[in-house]
């Protein structure tokens, strides 16, 4: 297996502080500028070397402080607690033990459980007075206690309120009053360069601060484990370390500007870039598990290629296409939003909201921000013509209207990792279509109900499942799955509700 440098851990990151290389950057980028202007007379030059001389000030180092020291007070150490059961191995009854006085248990098969806690730590932001606090959904995974120790060390045991994994942002709160927060700033208005602050608790060294600069926006690293991960990641060489997972990457007044989730690093540690959710898809995550429950997930119901120069040389002479840019509309689901707004096979969608579609993350993101039954423009190359639409977004049921806290996300509570069944294996097994479990996780639906890995589900709650876009259109609770082994043994699970 490949060794992927992407670590995405329980309390992760990693990055490193640019310094002064990036004002003697510029500076020196600003003197060759400089000493290629040939000046026609002394007003020009002059004006020339006082435009430097700015520039060359403006290099200096910003100051951070009332930054640093306003948003640490609202970022928190949380320690996960999961119970892990850990099944006692027995000795052997040996008589040898029995004759010199030693007695012995009865043997028993496999030993007793026991269960023991598992802890780990991550970050977290204040986001209210009365206690809500934001952090990664991969810090409180599986937790059964959660523990928050604030700036001023004071503990407090937190409830989770609800969590999204396919954008890794989680909702948690403590009961309290008058709590310190982190105002949400704009991830949008972020410039390439600009300084920014990671807190958080590395190594369980709480209220730690370092500094960088925005490296890029919008990078998708496919590293979330959801099949329907939303990724625009800001990257920032500022050092984090495990444990700053969840804690706040802050611009210079003091705003909360994304959430530290993702490292790349070959060891784990201090040695490469942070990645962090932006506050815009953290914000709206937040909201709707605060109001709904659960996230309302807006579809445009496509799926798409983004426009780069690989796919110009691969198919553009096949579709016409000569221009880097745009999402290309590969497959259209029937009856999604838009199928019904009159996209077709073909288009190119450049624009969404007037935001142009500049990188294969942009299109997500623009989307991830609505919620069902919101309304999105979409500009739309077709052949040489541009056409607008007005475009309704759907749920992932296929129907314009809200999610409720009692529909089941069906991905989430069957616990796994899935991929479409390949043709050759329907073949095999002679079936039109599936879901295969390319994994269990542990405490899932599939893992309880003793579903092995490889298992092909065809059916749910005698609804037939072909692709993985069928299982996340599902929404009713889950009380029959069938499906068929690779051997060829077909298997019926019924669900016994607890």
């Amino acid at each position: 297996m490949k060794k992927s440098n992407f670590v995405l851990i329980a309390a992760c990151f990693v990055s490193a502080l640019m310094g002064a290389g990036a004002a003697s950057y510029v500076v020196a980028r600003s003197t060759q500028i400089a000493t290629n202007i040939e000046y026609t007379n002394r007003d020009a030059a002059t004006a020339a070397m006082t435009q430097f001389v700015s520039l060359e000030q403006s290099t200096s180092y910003p100051d951070l402080t009332f930054a640093a020291e306003t948003a640490v007070k609202a970022v928190v150490n949380i320690e996960a607690v999961q119970e892990i059961e850990v099944r006692q191995q027995m000795m052997p009854y040996n008589p040898f033990f029995e004759f010199f006085g030693f007695p012995q248990q009865p043997q028993q098969q496999g030993g007793q459980p026991k269960k023991r806690e598992q802890k780990s730590g991550g970050s977290g932001v204040i986001i209210s007075p009365d206690g809500y606090i934001v952090t990664n959904n991969h810090v409180i995974d599986g937790a059964t206690k959660l523990r928050v120790k604030l700036n001023d060390g004071r503990i407090f045991e937190a409830k989770a309120i609800g969590a999204d994994p396919t954008t890794d942002v989680a909702l948690i709160k403590i009961e309290a009053e008058a709590l310190p927060t982190l105002a949400f700033g704009s991830s949008d208005a972020l410039r390439l360069g600009e300084w920014v602050l990671a807190i958080g608790s590395p190594f369980d060294l709480q209220s730690t601060i370092t500094a960088g600069i925005v490296s890029a926006k919008a990078r998708q690293l496919d590293v979330i484990p959801n099949e329907f991960r939303i990724e625009s990641f800001i990257q920032t060489d500022a050092a984090v370390n495990p444990g700053n997972s969840g804690g706040a990457l802050v611009n210079s007044r003091g705003e909360l500007v994304g959430i530290n989730t993702v490292i790349k690093s070959p060891t784990g540690s201090y040695t490469g870039y942070a990645f962090a959710v932006p506050e815009s898809i953290v914000r709206k995550v937040v909201n709707d598990l605060r109001e709904y429950g659960v996230v309302q997930r807006a579809l445009l119901g496509i799926s798409f290629r983004y426009v780069d120069q690989e796919f110009i040389d691969q198919l553009g002479k096949e579709t016409g296409i000569t221009e880097v840019g745009g999402a290309y509309v590969a497959s259209i689901a029937e009856g999604g939003a838009a199928s019904e707004a009159g996209l077709r096979k073909g288009d190119v969608i450049i624009e969404i909201d007037g935001v142009k579609i500049t990188s294969p993350t942009t299109l997500t993101e623009q989307i991830g921000k609505h919620r069902p039954n919101d309304t999105v423009k979409l500009s739309v190359k077709r052949g040489a013509n541009v056409k607008h639409f007005d475009v309704l977004l759907r749920n992932k049921a296929g129907k314009a209207e809200l999610l409720s806290k009692e529909d089941v996300d069906v991905v989430e509570v069957l616990g796994g990792r899935f991929v479409d069944a390949s043709d050759k294996l329907c073949r095999k097994l002679d079936i039109r279509g599936g879901v295969q479990v390319q994994s269990l996780k542990s405490g899932g639906l599939l893992a309880k109900a003793r579903v092995r890995e490889g298992f092909v589900i065809t059916h749910i709650n005698d609804k037939a499942i072909r692709s993985i876009a069928d299982l996340s259109r599902l929404t009713d609770k889950i009380q029959s799955i069938d499906g068929i082994y690779p051997d060829g043994r077909a298997a019926s699970y019924t669900i016994i509700s607890e």
